[in-house]
């Protein structure tokens, strides 16, 4: 009752984001550009679900000229009732992918789930989607069927009205150019992956479809910052050379593994050091769980990845399907594969650490922080 009567006394523009993956990353970017044009509300972390929606909306100012919600579903029905709380004006869906299939039949029963948060929107509302997904075309049916006035499609398609005209991706981020709704932008994104580059140019379109000026929010995105747990990067000193950390242990899914694997591919060890990466289970992927595991050994041997360390009875199966001189050792969670983490690293290393929240990755990145400290002298 509090978030729907803050709701009904804002008078701004309101945002939502959803998607499979990528949510509270284009949440972040989209605060950041609106918050150069004007007072900005959003969502906390991610609280976003049936008690982090109305918890951010009752924290909104009555003076806010943006509100930037994000919505999260594992269940069917769901994201309906949170759209029709926030009643956003524009939509942004990140993307559809296998992920939560323990509770989907299918992917595409995972694109009308994300679709319920069009039952929470307008004639006016305008939708934002991922032009490259298979999904794009049923996402953009729903929204026409919910009576949208606006359908905008991103990504590298031809068609899309924000698309990817060229990019140069390196070890830290991204130099990007793009046409917006006609309108040429370059800017720079400091944080790296094709992911969110692709993802920025639905921040700048829902932008601008709220009212604001894309070339502003561009320039805006030069501020971005990886988000802890979310591809946040620590370096760890030590005798002879500095440990890279990419922390990536809040979740996981096999798209976001990959998204992952193609950044660590473009990290640059220090002298001697290897690109290691240490991965835990992606759960919530019912029956195809094993074979979803054993096929990211393609993406590990393609990014080059020169030892993978993994934990939990899912991974085994990766584990199982790696080329021997990559396989690291495997453990069945990851408080039984932390002695093995810290023995193996040394100096010059570049070390990504993933794994679904309920794979407890986190306390292996914490180990990390500290080893500068407790590396053994042999191996500094």
């Amino acid at each position: 009752a509090l978030g729907r009567a803050a709701r009904a006394r804002c008078r701004g523009r309101f945002l939502a984001v959803t998607g499979s993956v990528g949510k509270t990353g284009t949440k972040e970017a989209l605060r950041l550009a609106l918050e150069a044009h004007g007072p900005t509300h959003a969502s906390s972390g991610n609280l976003n679900n049936q008690w982090g929606v109305p918890l951010s909306l009752a924290r909104l100012p009555p003076d806010a000229r943006f509100g930037v919600f994000e919505l999260g579903m594992n269940h069917p029905g769901e994201i309906a009732p949170l759209a029709r709380q926030v009643r956003p004006h524009v939509a942004i869906v990140t993307t559809v992918e296998a992920v939560h299939l323990e509770f989907f039949p299918s992917v595409e029963a995972i694109a009308d789930a994300k679709a319920e948060v069009f039952e929470g929107m307008d004639g006016d509302g305008a939708a934002v989607l991922n032009r490259d997904n298979p999904m794009f075309e049923g996402l953009a049916g729903a929204a026409r069927g919910g009576g949208l006035g606006r359908i905008v499609g991103f990504g590298r398609d031809p068609r899309a009205e924000a698309r990817l005209l060229d990019c140069r991706l390196h070890g830290s981020g991204s130099d990007v150019s793009a046409a917006i709704l006609g309108e040429r932008l370059d800017y720079a994104l400091p944080v790296p992956g094709l992911h969110h580059v692709l993802n920025s140019l639905a921040v700048l379109a829902a932008v601008a479809l709220a009212g604001g000026e894309p070339a502003v929010a561009a320039a805006a995105l030069a501020r971005l910052r990886p988000i802890e747990g979310r591809g946040a990067r620590l370096h760890v000193p030590a005798a002879g050379g500095t440990i890279e950390v990419i922390d990536e242990s809040y979740n996981a899914s096999p798209v976001a593994v990959r998204a992952a694997l193609e950044v660590l591919a473009r990290s640059r060890p220090g002298g001697g050091g290897r690109r290691i990466a240490v991965l835990g289970d992606m759960l919530e992927l019912g029956r195809e769980g094993p074979r979803l595991h054993a096929e990211l050994a393609e993406a590990v041997v393609g990014a080059g990845v020169d030892l993978v360390l993994t934990a939990g009875a899912l991974m085994r199966h990766l584990s199982e399907a790696l080329p021997p001189e990559r396989r690291g050792p495997h453990a069945a969670d990851s408080a039984a594969l932390l002695p093995a983490v810290i023995d193996t690293v040394r100096p010059g290393d570049v070390v990504l650490v993933k794994g679904s929240l309920g794979s407890r990755m986190k306390p292996i990145v914490e180990a990390l922080a500290g080893l500068g400290v407790h590396l053994p002298a042999s191996r500094q």
